[in-house]
C-alpha cells in the first residue's frame, strides 16, 4: 500500500485540505470544503475519484483538536473507513505549532497549517493514534458542561463579594471559605445591611442553618454597619446574584448526579477506592488520563499533568529545581484538590504531608509531592487494575528506601571510557566534585559493586 496523508484545518464552519504522498510532495492542492452536507459530500466525492485511480492507496487524515470544530469531519471520515482503506486520528495543536516553527514557517494561514498537519503526520507517526474511537465524548461533554456551570457560579459570587463590601460587610467574615447556603439565602430575603437590621430575629431564625443566637448576632452587627449603598438597584442586583447561584448550586449537584448514574466505567470504583477521590474528581482525572496502556511508566503521565521536576544543568551549575506545570492546567486543578483532601481525610497521605514539613518543606512544595505522589499511586491501581490498597504502597515505599540505603555511591557511567583526568583544565568547582567523587569511589572499591565495576572498565 502505498501512503498518502490529508491534512485538515477546521475553522468555524469549514475546513481547508491538502494531500501529500510520503515524501511531502503535493498530491492535491489546497481545496476548501463548507462543514456542511453538500461539503461532506463533496469530500466523498474526491476520496471516491482518487482511490478509483488509486487502487493500492492507503490515506492517513489528521485534524488538530479545536474545542469541537473538527469533530463533524472526523467522525464522517471515520465511518468512512468502511468504503475506502483511510484512517483519520486527531493531533496534538502544540506539536503542529512547533512543527511550524522548526520549518521556518513565518506566514500563517489556513493553506499552511492543513500541509503543516499532513507534514506532521509523516514526520511523527509514532506520535499519531489513528482511528481511536473516543468512548468518552459523551462523559467529556457532560463534563465540560458542569465545568461552564462551575465557572458560571464562581464568576457570580466574585461578583456578589464585591456588591456585598458597600452592602453587607459584616457577612463577608462568614464567605472566607465561600458562599454557605444559608447566606445566601439570607441575602435573597435581606439583600442589604438596612433590611436585615429592622427584621426580627424569630422570622432571621426560620432559615436553615442559622440559630436564634446567630440571628440576634446577624440584626445587632447589621445594626451598626458601615454599609455605604442601601438603595433599591442594588437590593434588586444582591437578590438576584444571590438566587442565580443557588439556582447554579442545585443544577451542578443535579448533573453530578447525572453524570454519576449514566456512566459505569469499571476505572472510576477503582479510582473513588483511593480516600480523598470523589465521582466527580475521578470522572475528570479518567478523561484526561484517558487509557492507561497509553503510558509504559508513570514517567510519561507525570510529564503529561506537568508535575515532572525541572533543572538546568551546564557545566559546573545546575539549579531551577522546581514543578514543570506546563501542559493543560485541568488536570493538575483536579489532582491539586485531590491532593488538599487526602492531607485531611486519608491517614497514610497525611503522615506523608507531616514528615515532608518536618523535613523542611513548605507547605505547597509539600502539597506538591503529595500531588505526585497521589499520580503514582493511580497509575498502580489503573495499570494492575486493582482497587486502593494502603499495605501496598507501605511495602513499596520500605523497598525504596532499601535501595536508597544500599546506594550509598552512584558509580558515573558517563566516565566509564577514561578516569577524570588531574590534567583537565577544569574550574575550582569542578575539582571540589572530582575530589568528593573519588573520596566516595576508594570507599566503595571494597565493595563487590565496586570489583564489578573494575572488571567492567578492564
Amino acid at each position: 500500500m502505498k501512503p498518502y496523508f490529508l491534512g485538515g484545518d477546521t475553522s468555524k464552519g469549514y475546513c481547508d485540505f491538502i494531500l501529500l504522498d510520503e515524501r511531502k510532495r503535493t498530491v492535491e492542492e489546497n481545496f476548501q470544503l463548507d462543514d456542511c452536507y453538500d461539503g461532506h459530500w463533496a469530500l466523498f466525492g474526491f476520496l471516491r475519484r482518487f482511490f478509483s485511480n488509486h487502487k493500492d492507496a492507503a490515506i492517513y487524515a489528521g485534524f488538530e483538536s479545536t474545542g469541537g470544530y473538527e469533530t463533524n469531519w472526523y467522525q464522517f471520515l471515520w465511518k468512512l473507513q468502511k468504503n475506502f482503506n483511510i484512517q483519520v486520528a486527531r493531533v496534538n495543536p502544540f506539536g503542529v505549532k512547533h512543527h511550524k516553527k522548526a520549518s521556518l514557517e513565518r506566514i500563517e494561514t489556513d493553506k499552511i497549517s492543513a500541509r503543516a498537519i499532513a507534514e506532521y503526520l509523516i514526520n511523527y507517526p509514532h506520535k499519531v493514534e489513528y482511528s481511536k474511537d473516543d468512548c468518552f465524548a459523551g462523559l467529556r461533554r457532560h463534563w465540560k458542561y458542569i465545568r461552564m456551570l462551575k465557572k458560571q457560579k464562581s464568576q457570580l459570587q466574585t461578583t456578589l463579594k464585591a456588591q456585598l463590601y458597600v452592602a453587607h460587610p459584616q457577612l463577608l467574615t462568614y464567605c472566607k471559605e465561600g458562599m454557605n447556603d444559608w447566606t445566601l439565602h439570607l441575602l435573597t430575603k435581606y439583600p442589604t445591611a438596612s433590611l436585615l437590621a429592622a427584621a426580627e430575629a424569630k422570622t432571621v431564625s426560620d432559615i436553615p442553618y442559622i440559630s436564634k443566637e446567630r440571628a440576634n448576632e446577624l440584626i445587632s452587627d447589621a445594626k451598626k454597619s458601615i454599609a455605604s449603598m442601601q438603595d433599591s438597584s442594588m437590593e434588586d442586583l444582591i437578590q438576584s446574584a444571590a438566587h442565580q447561584i443557588l439556582h447554579l448550586k442545585k443544577s451542578i449537584d443535579q448533573q453530578v448526579k447525572a453524570m454519576t448514574s449514566t456512566y459505569d466505567f469499571p476505572e472510576i470504583e477503582i479510582m473513588v477506592s483511593f480516600i480523598g477521590i470523589d465521582h466527580y474528581s475521578a470522572f475528570g482525572l479518567l478523561l484526561n488520563i484517558g487509557a492507561i496502556e497509553q503510558y509504559d511508566s508513570v514517567k510519561p503521565l507525570a510529564s503529561f499533568f506537568g508535575m515532572h521536576p525541572i533543572y538546568r544543568e551546564s557545566g559546573d551549575g545546575k539549579g531551577g529545581i522546581h514543578m514543570s506545570k506546563k501542559g493543560r492546567k485541568e488536570p493538575r486543578w483536579i489532582l491539586f484538590n485531590v491532593a488538599k483532601s487526602a492531607v485531611v481525610h486519608n491517614e497514610m497521605i497525611k503522615q506523608l504531608y507531616e514528615e515532608y514539613q518536618a523535613k523542611g518543606k513548605c507547605k505547597m512544595s509539600a502539597l506538591g509531592i503529595i500531588m505526585h505522589k497521589i499520580l503514582r499511586i493511580l497509575y498502580g491501581m489503573l495499570k494492575h487494575n486493582k482497587k486502593y490498597d494502603p499495605t501496598v504502597d507501605m511495602a513499596n515505599r520500605k523497598k525504596t528506601i532499601r535501595k536508597k540505603e544500599a546506594l550509598t555511591f552512584k558509580p558515573n557511567k558517563n566516565r566509564r571510557y577514561q578516569d577524570y583526568s588531574q590534567k583537565a583544565p577544569i574550574s575550582r568547582r569542578q575539582t571540589k566534585k572530582r575530589k568528593k567523587y573519588k573520596q566516595e569511589e576508594v570507599a566503595w572499591q571494597t565493595t563487590i559493586g565496586g570489583k564489578e565495576n573494575q572488571n567492567l572498565r578492564q
